[in-house]
């Protein structure tokens, strides 16, 4: 049997055109109807809208490839202030006030802290063996920040990410989907951020 293999997904941009047209209290698409309902929105179909190609290239890829333990996803979403959901979790006007809220940054407890604690739980689930594969950039510590120290050599990111941007990644990801043959992945072999002094918040 192969290793457990688990997909993270990084978040799309809150602030964009997109995501105001989603938000919009005049937008009468099915997303942003089922935003505005009681229900909410699956996060995934949400994301998709708000950054086209290259979230929907991630989640086809995920699906794609995943391969979960048993009682666990294949397949998470990054959400600040929520840690790992997945991508059916629904979103709704609440629930994306306090996204908007928590900054993807690694010195803040109210991004830091709710990813730790799923990240742990992750790791305990797939077992030394398993794959935790990002799909979302390693340029920066945002997210390497809190992932690497608990999940190591497990922690693995496509190798052909380097130097490419978001929509030419996306492309990349259908292609691989559609295909049926999966990216080769690399290690993080150390951090390479360091961890930046914890921030006081202000109160909202």
């Amino acid at each position: 049997m192969s290793a457990p293999t688990v997909f993270l997904l990084s978040p799309a941009s809150l602030r964009g055109i997109r995501a105001k047209q989603l938000t919009s209290s005049r937008a009468k698409f099915a997303a942003a109807l089922a935003y505005r309902s009681p229900e909410g929105v699956p996060i995934g179909e949400a994301f998709t809208f708000m950054s086209a190609l290259y979230f929907r290239g991630k989640i086809a890829y995920s699906r794609a490839f995943e391969s979960p333990p048993p009682s666990c996803g294949g397949t998470f979403v990054i959400a600040p202030g929520f840690g790992l959901v997945p991508p059916d979790w629904r979103l709704d006007p609440e629930r994306m006030r306090r996204l908007r809220r928590v900054a993807v940054d690694p010195a803040l407890r109210s991004y830091r802290q709710p990813l730790e604690r799923d990240i742990r739980e992750l790791a305990a689930r797939i077992g030394p063996s398993g794959r935790v594969i990002l799909l979302g950039s390693v340029a920066t510590g945002k997210y390497i920040d809190v992932l690497h120290p608990i999940l190591g050599s497990q922690l693995l990111f496509p190798g052909l990410f380097a130097g490419i941007g978001d929509m030419s990644r996306g492309a990349l990801m259908l292609r691989a989907a559609a295909s049926g043959v999966e990216l080769e992945y690399v290690t993080l072999d150390a951090p390479r951020h360091r961890r930046r002094p914890e921030k006081k918040e202000s109160a909202r």
